[in-house]
């Protein structure tokens, strides 16, 4: 691994990120409706025929196909592989920003043909894979059926877990604490929410999310990341609920206007940030607030 390039490990992790995106499909097309993930195996889902691996590769099978099913020859959405290639584009950049950013490699011409060799930037390349992937169900499943994929939030625990034992990252011990400490922290302020409210104000789904960003980041990063999460979702929420408001006076549907957002999309675009630059950010507002 020390003689291999950079340009190599990018197109790597771009191949990899693009079968994941593959995976991912199949997570938002069935889990909001009740479909194993396993079985039935991948299937044409017009006319149920089994579907060869070939036609299956990421990107290529599309365009292998011509956009077509190869069984009863309907169209296949678009929306396939560009979200193979998101995902595959997201791959590659978490590899680019760990070694940019953790590794403090600068850009130049010499960046791409020099080798990954301290295990740090390996350790933040895989964690920023798993918070660059996983943005991608959980915002395609939350926004609209309200519900984060437990291989995320629960795969974002094992992942952290799995990831600490490269050397040079968040070590085992923080990232079993960062889980335990940003999952039942949520959950408790998540349940004083609704006893005061009298509603449910937080979902399982995102502290369980939480919880494995605290796996992968440590307690730090996830409670940072939840304070971001915060303030971007309060950004959003006053006028979009604004909007909702005047359209349900003006008797659009209020379930389709009811000005409610998950929060989950919002800690999945805060985390990976957070995780690059959540130390910079908090000095700068400790220098901004109290001059230092």
């Amino acid at each position: 691994m020390e003689e291999i390039p950079l340009w190599y490990w990018l197109l790597v992790f771009f191949a990899f990120g693009a079968c994941v995106g593959s995976f991912y499909n199949v997570i938002v097309y069935r889990m909001p409706r009740g479909i194993s993930l396993i079985n039935p195996p991948s299937h044409c889902p017009l006319c149920k025929k089994h579907i060869p691996i070939r036609y299956n590769l990421p990107i290529v099978g599309w365009l292998w196909l011509r956009g077509k099913s190869a069984c009863c020859h309907q169209p296949i959405s678009v929306i396939y592989p560009i979200g193979e290639a998101l995902c595959g584009l997201l791959g590659a950049i978490a590899l680019f920003a760990a070694v940019a950013v953790v590794g403090g490699v600068p850009v130049s011409a010499s960046f791409f043909t020099a080798p990954v060799t301290e295990p740090a930037v390996w350790a933040s390349a895989f964690a920023m894979f798993w918070l660059l992937l996983g943005a991608y169900p959980v915002c395609a499943v939350d926004c609209k059926y309200k519900l984060i994929p437990d291989s995320i939030s629960v795969g974002g625990i094992v992942a952290g877990l799995l990831i600490s034992i490269i050397p040079g990252g968040v070590a085992p011990l923080q990232s079993l604490v960062g889980a335990v400490v940003a999952g039942s922290g949520l959950y408790l302020v998540g349940w004083c929410a609704t006893k005061l409210l009298k509603k449910e104000a937080m979902g399982f789904g995102d502290v369980k999310l939480l919880a494995g960003y605290g796996a992968l980041m440590g307690v730090t990063g996830a409670v940072e990341t939840l304070i971001v999460a915060a303030i971007l979702g309060i950004v959003v929420m006053v006028p979009y609920g604004k909007i909702a408001t005047r359209r349900n006076a003006a008797g659009q549907d209020a379930a389709e206007t009811s000005g409610q957002i998950p929060f989950g999309p919002f800690l999945a675009v805060a985390a990976p940030f957070m995780y690059l630059w959540g130390e910079q950010l908090f000095n700068l507002y400790v220098a901004l607030v109290f001059g230092e």
